[in-house]
């Protein structure tokens, strides 16, 4: 018999390939998105919002396991969220970060609390965070941000979604606190470097000093705060090569995939339009 379960924030970066693998795997799989639409056939889409938990209850009734993506920077109503799921569901697996943030840790308490059979994802660095470059390179051959020596291990999202279904299908990850990285350390300008032989042509990286670029972030709507946050979580990591682990490996059975891995998969976002 096949397993029930819910993904939340299923269009998302990680949540539509979570919802895809397990739909492939088998599973009977429940999308829950403010927007569902675009999936694969089979999944059941439906429309709530985790801010609302009255409109979750048919979402629940019945699965098995959860998939779930916090998307708040509270934990305002998480609580009773989980007593929902925690009424119907055995396992749930939360995708938190490895920054743990401090909204993301009292997330992780609550949830070790809830009476769940849990498992935590703690990523870094996201491969798609470098879509954010995508109209500069569109536009020319640099890229003009600061902390060019800033080292991250970029995991590659569809690895997030592989460590994710294993734990929502298979035994044994209950209390795991998964931390998920790339294969390898790059600095930003190394990054922009890989995106380039990508789409084929060269692409510099141009320092900038972080007032500019927090200024574009505010221009863009970025509360002050979390600009401070991304420029200060950039200079620390000029310190040197970012950790890795093989987590993703060890999960999965497979090799964490590359960031060229990605940028050659994604290079017609870099590419001007025709």
């Amino acid at each position: 018999m096949s397993q029930r379960i819910l993904v939340t924030a299923a269009t998302g970066t990680v949540g539509r390939h979570v919802t895809a693998r397990l739909a492939e795997d088998g599973a009977e799989v429940r999308a829950l998105s403010r927007t569902p639409a675009g999936f694969p056939p089979g999944v059941q889409p439906l429309r709530g919002d985790l801010s609302a938990p009255g409109s979750l209850a048919p979402a629940v009734d019945g699965v098995d396991a959860v998939f779930l993506i916090w998307p708040f920077a509270s934990v305002d109503g998480l609580e009773a969220v989980l007593a929902l799921m925690a009424g119907h569901a055995r396992k749930l697996v939360y995708l938190s970060s490895a920054t743990v943030r401090e909204h993301e840790r009292r997330a992780e308490g609550l949830i070790e609390r809830s009476g769940l059979e849990w498992t935590v994802l703690r990523p870094h660095a996201f491969a798609a965070n470098a879509s954010r470059w995508a109209g500069q390179i569109r536009a020319g051959d640099m890229v003009r941000e600061p902390y060019g020596r800033a080292a991250m291990s970029l995991v590659h999202e569809q690895d997030i979604a592989a460590v994710a279904v294993a734990a929502l299908l298979q035994e044994g990850h209950e209390g795991a606190v998964h931390e998920l990285t790339g294969p390898e350390s790059l600095t930003q300008a190394e990054q922009v470097r890989v995106i380039g032989e990508a789409v084929g042509r060269p692409v510099r990286w141009e320092e900038a000093p972080p007032e500019e670029a927090r200024q574009r972030m505010l221009a863009r709507g970025w509360p002050p705060e979390v600009a401070d946050d991304v420029l200060r979580a950039q200079a620390a990591m000029t310190a040197g090569p970012a950790p890795v682990t093989t987590t993703v490996e060890k999960v999965t059975g497979t090799p964490a995939r590359t960031f060229r891995s990605w940028a050659d998969a994604h290079k017609h976002l870099f590419q001007p339009s025709s």
